[in-house]
């Protein structure tokens, strides 16, 4: 059975006085897997190698049998053509643009008008996220849970093979955190769009992950089911 995600990365990261190697391998079979470790072991490192966004990676990435990267077959896709979408911690929503040129972003082409197929896109986004009352928006107006429904849409805009979420939760307080927990569970569960998840909260893989894979300085532990 071909794995939903199986990836083996390979590379060195170089900052000043430091030097980290990320050589991490697994094969997933379930539609959402948590990616877990402590600080500083590389996960969300393994999240930017997939999307395309770390250089001189080698090994290789294939979603569901489709290769997005293959150095031994020279392949390597830019990060534009991965299908790939990103939910970053902190959300990193536009502030300058409203919720409806957020989810716009990335779908259309740079400076052009949304296509009649594109509006229609994001009008189901609005339509399937509750975010009608909010569409033109500034995300500082926003509340927590808001932003968050915001940043999965604009995510999955572009109709992804794989959504990568990299610690969504962790900025929030505790009491916020447990409801939009269960508000990710239940989007996640609707929209069916293989998912990675990078947490260091155990509640997180309970509630979001089908299984889990242990990562620490750079390479894989160990995957069970979650």
């Amino acid at each position: 059975m071909t794995p939903v995600l199986d990836l083996h990365l390979r590379t060195t990261l170089h900052s000043p006085g430091r030097s980290f190697v990320l050589d991490a391998r697994f094969a997933s079979q379930t539609a959402r897997t948590a990616l877990i470790g402590a600080s500083g072991s590389g996960k969300s490192t393994v999240l930017m190698a997939i999307a395309g966004l770390v250089p001189h990676v080698l090994g290789h990435v294939r979603v569901a049998g489709r290769a997005l990267l293959d150095t031994a077959e020279a392949i390597d896709l830019p990060a534009r053509e991965r299908q790939v979408g990103l939910v970053f911690q902190d959300y990193a929503l536009f502030a300058h643009m409203s919720v409806e040129q957020n989810l716009a972003f990335g779908l259309c082409r740079h400076g052009k008008r949304a296509s009649e197929a594109e509006q229609a896109r994001i009008d189901a986004l609005v339509q399937q996220f509750d975010l009608q009352a909010l569409r033109r928006a500034l995300p500082r107006y926003l509340s927590g849970g808001q932003r968050q429904r915001v940043a999965l849409a604009r995510a999955l805009a572009p109709q992804p093979q794989l959504l990568l979420l990299d610690e969504p939760l962790s900025a929030l307080d505790t009491q916020l955190r447990i409801r939009l927990r269960a508000e990710l569970a239940e989007m996640l569960e609707r929209v069916q769009v293989p998912t990675l998840l990078v947490t260091h909260d155990p509640s997180d893989v309970e509630a979001l992950a089908q299984s889990v894979v242990e990562i620490a300085a750079g390479r894989v532990l160990g995957a069970q089911p979650a």
